[in-house]
């Protein structure tokens, strides 16, 4: 029985920084933002989204009536989560509809925690065929103004339905997990924004891949040319690539030429939103699915997560047949639709977040055009309202 990712959308803010204005604003050259690190726009998230509404917001067109008949569980996972105790996966489920016989829960360890959640409901479906499991990775990537940390910033959420029977990556059991205490990024309970060796975090993440992929090359007996493409994750795009780099002399020159122009497809959309924490790896395999023209069915895709602190996992899918019908093919179109602002705008917005405070506060949501907001907070709770609703 085949089991996997049976849908795949993706939310994120509908305004957004250039890359190459913030680099003159901060005094860099625009090409080290654009080539250095891979980027060429920043998804800028406004004080009425959260990782709550983001996930609701990548959810719900997704979903249909039997979908969330058949969901019995839902796992978010976070490293921005609103609440120390409940479970953003709660307020998830109440914004879109589920019914009340859902296990949900909310997972962190930095990153990797989306690929710990798909490999939960991948168990689960096996066990309850005739069930789905819906998991979410949503964040927004915070470092601070002026910091070195802030051209990897950005947000957004990534949803996907685990099912039987899947229209998009039917899943291998094939992981190879790597997981060690390693002080390379993390963020203490009194800070809003994250803390970051960003030398030693890169070079962790290089020698994580290498370890997971070439164990997982031993375990299963396969070679690089076995793969139609490798996704990664990309707090910055330019890591992937680095990555890649690492494993290519494994292949032969067309071989290398191939995965590189796969690469490109898989980290279009990355280039265009920024950093996603949960998120990243599988928004470049849905940059990889609506980018790239040359992928047919059975093709084997590679996935490499990794969460500093550090965790990191590669595991493999197959593509299957009807993979567009499952798949978010709007969101080229829809990310080319955003509002570009200016620096001061953005500097307001990210300074002007809902306050990590007791006081009862109001946020101005009437420009916001997303379905899912946050409003603000009142006797010490987040307000979240359905505009359509």
């Amino acid at each position: 029985m085949k089991i996997g990712i049976d849908k795949l959308h993706f939310a994120t803010s509908h305004l957004y920084v250039d890359m190459a204005e913030l680099a003159t604003a901060r005094n860099e050259a625009p090409d080290k933002y654009l080539i250095g690190i891979g980027q060429a726009k920043m998804a800028v998230i406004p004080p009425s989204q959260d990782a709550v509404t983001l996930a609701a917001n990548a959810a719900y067109p997704m979903l249909t009536a039997a979908d969330i008949d058949a969901i019995d569980l839902l796992i978010v996972a976070t490293e921005s989560g609103v609440d120390n105790s409940k479970a953003a996966a709660i307020y998830v489920a109440q914004l879109l509809g589920l019914k009340r016989r859902v296990r949900t829960i909310e997972l962190k360890e930095a990153c990797y925690a989306a690929t710990a959640g798909v490999q939960f409901a991948r168990d689960h479906v096996q066990v309850h065929p005739d069930k789905k499991a819906l998991v979410i990775g949503t964040d927004v990537a915070r470092y601070g103004l002026h910091t070195a940390g802030e051209p990897t910033q950005g947000g957004g959420a990534v949803t996907m339905l685990i099912s039987a029977n899947p229209q998009v990556l039917a899943l291998n059991d094939d992981a190879v997990v790597l997981s060690q205490d390693v002080m390379d990024f993390w963020r203490p309970l009194y800070h809003t924004e994250a803390l970051v060796d960003g030398k030693y975090s890169s070079n962790i993440y290089i020698d994580y891949f290498q370890d997971v992929f070439k164990t997982h090359l031993t375990e299963q007996q396969r070679t690089l040319a076995d793969f139609k493409a490798l996704t990664f994750h990309l707090p910055y795009t330019k890591m992937g690539l680095k990555a890649l780099r690492s494993v290519l002399p494994l292949a032969d020159t067309t071989q290398q030429a191939a995965l590189l122009t796969h690469f490109e497809a898989a980290r279009a959309l990355n280039r265009q939103v920024g950093n996603l924490y949960t998120g990243s790896l599988y928004l470049s395999l849905l940059s990889l699915l609506v980018s790239d023209a040359n992928l047919q069915a059975d093709d084997l895709i590679g996935l490499f997560s990794y969460g500093s602190g550090a965790e990191g996992e590669f595991y493999t899918g197959r593509l299957q047949a009807n993979y567009q019908h499952g798949v978010d093919l709007g969101l080229p179109q829809r990310l080319a639709r955003r509002q570009r602002i200016d620096i001061a705008t953005y500097e307001d917005l990210f300074t002007h977040q809902l306050q990590w405070q007791a006081a009862d506060q109001t946020i101005d949501y009437a420009t916001d055009p997303h379905r899912f907001v946050l409003t603000g907070q009142k006797q010490e709770q987040r307000q979240y309202r359905d505009q359509r609703g």
